[in-house]
């Protein structure tokens, strides 16, 4: 059997979470499965530990995972590994949707979902061969076209190892535990690039076999990395149910909808079962701006969720997108306005990206909107793209001030004196974040456009 190297290359910049390194489980995930079959994995991720070319070139394959704006440094990893003739493979979301371009870098790129199919193209790869009929796998032809692989995905998410976080050089159990539950979403953000990648239907993976996963690791805090965790109410309250008989229940974090809160029971559970914090994406409080991304949401019950989670002593995480073409500045503003007034504990301001796969690059492509070609600007902190109803310039300057407002000093201030200890620490370091990312944007920013977009 083989070694393989599995490479997770570092977000680019100062964002919200850089404070919590917790690795990305599609590695981890496919590293499970290429060791039941025999092979000794390597995973390296950036974000925790330096990844070394001489230790990877010990490997006899090499696989590195996309992201949009980790796209640059994964291709110069596969530039170097290939440069010393050590086979490349290639996968994530970003290459994903731009195969002939990973192609470049790669010498297969496998689209999708890979578990089902990695063993295969490993083999193939490892004697010497193009993975032909092999789902999810795209390669070169010998006439320089792109062989493009049938989109694919698990059916059965029970049927798949539970993720090997051990197999990460560098990984030591942190305070949080990342555990996946489901894949897919059928609400279709114009900006989101979730439905694209894992389908428009949810597949859940079985109470019992998170329940039993839940028992293995014994967690402290968990923190659930669906797109949407409460997507099916009656197994969700299964599974809470499940949580609370646990040996050591977990404190749990989770990625829902805001009109989870239209059933009260299911809230007052995730209290009773250590809920203490949701991650809500809000994206505005204008009704025109909710409307062009598609949200299936209205202001009403943006407010009404932070009410009913804060009744029930849950903290809120709001994430909110800037840059809609609804937008202005004086909507962004009445959006942080809502933020600081109705006491969210904690929020991003990201803007609009229009990453590949999505309908909103599509858009924007289409217009010929899109100035900015460097994908690792690529990461909601940077504006690519020219809005409509501002300036590139002012959307750059909205979205730090956005920041800078809620995580001002006096909030900082105000949350310490109220003794409130762990929002005190989360709001400076917030603050902290906002300036050093400022910094790093300031000469990108001087170079933005800042005359309107005339069409």
């Amino acid at each position: 059997m083989a070694t393989i190297a599995l490479i997770e290359p570092r977000a680019p910049g100062f964002h919200v979470y850089s404070f919590a390194a917790l690795p990305r489980l599609g590695l981890p995930s496919l590293g499970a499965v290429l060791r039941d079959l025999g092979h000794q994995v390597r995973i390296y991720c950036q974000g925790l530990t330096r990844v070394r070319l001489p230790d990877v070139l010990e490997a006899d394959l090499v696989g590195i995972s996309t992201t949009t704006s980790t796209a640059p440094e994964a291709y110069r990893i596969a530039d170097a590994v290939r440069a010393h003739g050590k086979p490349v493979l290639i996968g994530g979301v970003h290459a994903t949707f731009r195969p002939a371009e990973a192609l470049e870098h790669a010498d297969c790129c496998l689209v999708g979902e890979a578990e089902s199919v990695i063993g295969e193209v490993v083999e193939q790869m490892l004697a010497g061969t193009q993975p032909h009929e092999v789902a999810n796998a795209c390669f070169r032809l010998p006439d320089h076209t792109v062989r493009d692989g049938k989109l694919c995905r698990v059916a059965d998410l029970d049927s798949l190892p539970f993720p090997d976080l051990s197999l990460i050089r560098g990984w030591r159990p942190t305070a949080i535990t990342p555990i996946m539950t489901s894949r897919g979403c059928p609400y279709d953000c114009t900006f989101c690039a979730v439905a694209p990648m894992f389908g428009r239907r949810y597949r859940f993976r079985s109470s019992e076999l998170v329940l039993e996963e839940l028992r293995q690791r014994d967690p402290r805090v968990v923190f659930f990395y669906d797109d949407n965790f409460a997507a099916d109410h009656r197994r969700t309250r299964e599974m809470l149910e499940g949580m609370v008989r646990l040996p050591h229940p977990p404190r749990w974090m989770a990625q829902v909808r805001a009109d989870v809160t239209e059933d009260r029971e299911l809230v007052a559970l995730m209290q009773a079962s250590g809920c203490d914090r949701l991650f809500i994406g809000y994206e505005s409080i204008s009704p025109e701006t909710l409307q062009s991304y598609n949200k299936h949401l209205n202001p009403e019950q943006v407010l009404e969720s932070v009410r009913i989670l804060h009744e029930h002593k849950i903290k809120v995480h709001g994430m909110f997108v800037l840059g809609a073409d609804a937008d202005d500045e004086s909507s962004i503003r009445r959006t942080v306005r809502f933020a600081v007034q109705h006491a969210l504990d904690s929020v991003q301001f990201m803007i609009l990206t229009p990453l590949p796969g999505t309908r909103q690059f599509e858009l924007l492509e289409r217009a010929k909107r899109i100035f900015v070609r460097d994908w690792s600007l690529y990461d909601g902190h940077h504006v690519v793209f020219q809005p409509l109803r501002m300036t590139a310039a002012a959307l750059q300057q909205e979205a730090s001030k956005a920041h800078k407002r809620f995580y001002s000093a006096w909030q900082c201030a105000k949350a310490f004196a109220r003794l409130r200890f762990e929002e005190g620490v989360l709001k400076t370091y917030g603050r902290a974040i906002t300036y050093l990312a400022e910094w790093q944007s300031r000469r990108f920013a001087r170079t933005l456009p800042k005359t309107p977009f005339s069409g």
